[in-house]
């Protein structure tokens, strides 16, 4: 087999090589399951500004924001002020099959796409709660936490979907009526995350700070804003390949992260897009929701507040 081939214009290299150590996966594996996954990935990516992990042969992963100077003209990219690293990025929008092609092609893994569309930033079209337990080992916890979040949501009248998110743990997608707002979808979730940890303390925790979490299974409320979250169907740049992938809330406690890969995912759907079918309709946030979140301070800003006065006081020991 060619180890080169062109798809849509886009000239496929280097197809044979191992994708990275450890991958149990190829190039070309990579290559085709993206092609093979277009539809159903470009829906979620669509028009909406993206990060990529790429990995280069000999390095480690690392995560792009800003095209490169050798982007071609066909990729559509979109230039905003990026909070985080406090200069004007040109996002790449990947609207089409040729420009999953080109990302593939660039050793393009994973796909971390905005919460929001390019032409409306300041409405998330998904409220989204990152489900992370403690370790790999402890995906059931992550399941039995997700089960909780469904409870917190339900007493607000509002219902979600799920997915692996493909490394350890599970994201719990709210889809959201246009008109709901960034800043109400940020203290929503705060809300939805503390109803959630006062059904069972002992098993899920809010605490943004890691060594205060005590091996529970932290609720991460804080992927609202500019933050990205990897999307549904995304490869991830672990052992073996695993995708995030879209389950069933009955079938999400027979799953384990690891039965998905780029190997596996496409014959476990057998045509269907469950990201797609399972995704309720966009919803209102209840006001009460939102005006509980209000009061919860955010956590990274608590969470750096903590942590200065911890560092005072070590350092006055």
């Amino acid at each position: 087999m060619a180890s080169e081939e062109t798809r849509d214009g886009v000239r496929l290299t280097n197809l044979d090589q191992p994708l990275f150590d450890g991958a149990q996966a190829s190039k070309r594996d990579l290559v085709d399951y993206l092609d093979a996954m277009a539809a159903r990935m470009i829906s979620v990516l669509a028009d909406r500004p993206l990060s990529v992990i790429r990995v280069l042969r000999g390095q480690q992963p690392f995560m792009q924001k800003n095209v490169p100077k050798y982007t071609p003209e066909f990729v559509r990219t979109v230039t905003m002020w990026a909070e985080t690293s406090h200069r004007e990025v040109a996002y790449p929008l990947c609207n089409d099959r040729q420009t999953l092609l080109w990302f593939a092609n660039q050793r393009a893994v994973e796909y971390h796409p905005a919460l929001f569309q390019v032409d409306d930033w300041n409405h998330p079209t998904h409220m989204v709660l990152d489900l992370d337990p403690p370790s790999a080992d402890d995906f059931t916890a992550a399941v039995r936490a997700a089960e909780l979040v469904r409870a917190a949501l339900a007493s607000a009248g509002l219902a979600g979907a799920v997915k692996t998110s493909g490394a350890k743990g599970v994201h719990v997608f709210v889809p959201l009526r246009a008109e709901e707002t960034t800043q109400d979808a940020a203290v929503a979730t705060r809300a939805v995350a503390a109803r959630a940890e006062r059904l069972d303390p002992a098993l899920a925790t809010t605490a943004f700070i890691r060594e205060d979490r005590g091996g529970k299974v932290f609720l991460d409320a804080t992927r609202a804003g500019g933050a990205t979250v990897v999307a549904a169907y995304s490869p991830r740049a672990r052992p073996g390949t695993p995708v995030s992938f879209p389950l069933s809330w009955d079938d999400l406690g027979d799953a384990r992260p690891g039965d998905f890969t780029v190997k596996t995912a496409l014959s476990l759907l057998a045509g269907r897009d469950p990201w797609a079918e399972l995704m309720p309709e966009p919803q209102a946030l209840p006001a009460d929701l939102v005006e509980e979140g209000r009061e919860i301070p955010v956590a990274r800003v608590q969470a750096m507040h903590e942590g200065k006065r911890r560092a005072r006081e070590r350092r006055q020991e």
